[in-house]
């Protein structure tokens, strides 16, 4: 973890670099609120962070924190987060990506980013909608839904965010919604702490364009994980909402799991494995070492 090295603490205010522009209720709004709160409780350095996105209404998240960061296109923020982690080994780096950059023109790069599990935090923003391009179908948005490139209703099942991150082999996954604050900070703490890359599925409010997505008012229809490993649910959810214990070193469990998504949050799935960032760092001390050694032998002779 990389903290301030000014005896001067980091406020919200600090965080904040100018007012951000979404559509009224846009649960957009809690998450940027939820970064900043994390950056504050653990005293991230902004100038050893560094948040990254593609395109989408979540791609606004860089240039509302007063960090480093970088708007890339449709899709392609894995490969850039992925370029800073190997520039920059001592940033922490926060990946932002809606279900449509994630899983659709960006799925193969989120593939080939949880198979490399290089270090970095990857939220994805699920409302079930392309918001930004003012209501079309995206990769799971619900079968039925009547939208601008569907008006007769989708015909395809939704793509399975969890299932896929699982499928691919993710070292961490979890899930979370954007209107129960603590439960997502927690879950991003703990996305955070874990050493690759980690998937956090965050369900996320569209009153503009998919109103209906997700109930936010109630928790009946909602089922927590808990597990001895952290995420646990917010205490005003506990009365109403059913809740299971769950051994996240289970993969067969997480699979079964994943079928109930959406309904389900907290931790699937966590284990150590080794990351392509830590490997190809290995590969270049090695190299400078034989180098070194080669350049001894030869002034020796």
């Amino acid at each position: 973890m990389t903290i301030t090295t000014s005896e001067q603490k980091i406020t919200m205010k600090d965080l904040k670099s100018d007012d951000p522009r979404w559509c009224t209720g846009c649960g957009d709004y809690t998450i940027l609120v939820g970064l900043r709160k994390f950056m504050v409780k653990h005293q991230l350095d902004p100038s050893h962070t560094v948040h990254v996105s593609g395109i989408g209404c979540s791609g606004r998240i860089p240039h509302y924190l007063n960090t480093y960061g970088f708007h890339g296109i449709h899709g392609r923020a894995v490969p850039i987060a992925l370029g800073v982690r190997m520039a920059s080994p001592d940033c922490s780096i926060f990946i932002h990506s809606g279900d449509g950059d994630s899983l659709s023109i960006g799925g193969n790069h989120l593939l080939h980013g949880i198979s490399k599990n290089f270090n970095c935090v990857y939220l994805l923003f699920d409302n079930q909608i392309y918001g930004l391009t003012k209501n079309q179908t995206s990769p799971t948005s619900q079968k039925g839904l009547k939208t601008q490139t569907q008006p007769t209703g989708s015909e395809m099942d939704p793509i399975n965010p969890i299932r896929f991150a699982l499928g691919a082999g993710a070292s961490f996954v979890a899930s979370t919604a954007e209107w129960m604050g603590a439960h997502m900070l927690d879950t991003i703490e703990a996305a955070y702490m874990h050493k690759g890359f980690s998937f956090v599925h965050i369900a996320q409010r569209c009153p503009k364009f998919n109103p209906d997505a997700w109930d936010a008012k109630s928790f009946e229809w909602l089922t927590f994980l808990n597990s001895d490993q952290g995420i646990a649910p917010e205490p005003r959810a506990l009365s109403s909402a059913k809740q299971i214990e769950h051994d996240p070193t289970n993969i067969a469990d997480a699979f079964k799991l994943s079928e109930q998504v959406p309904s389900v949050l907290g931790l699937f799935y966590k284990e150590d494995k080794m990351c392509y960032d830590d490997m190809l760092f290995n590969q270049v001390e090695s190299a400078e070492k034989l180098e070194r050694s080669k350049l001894l032998d030869a002034y020796s002779i």
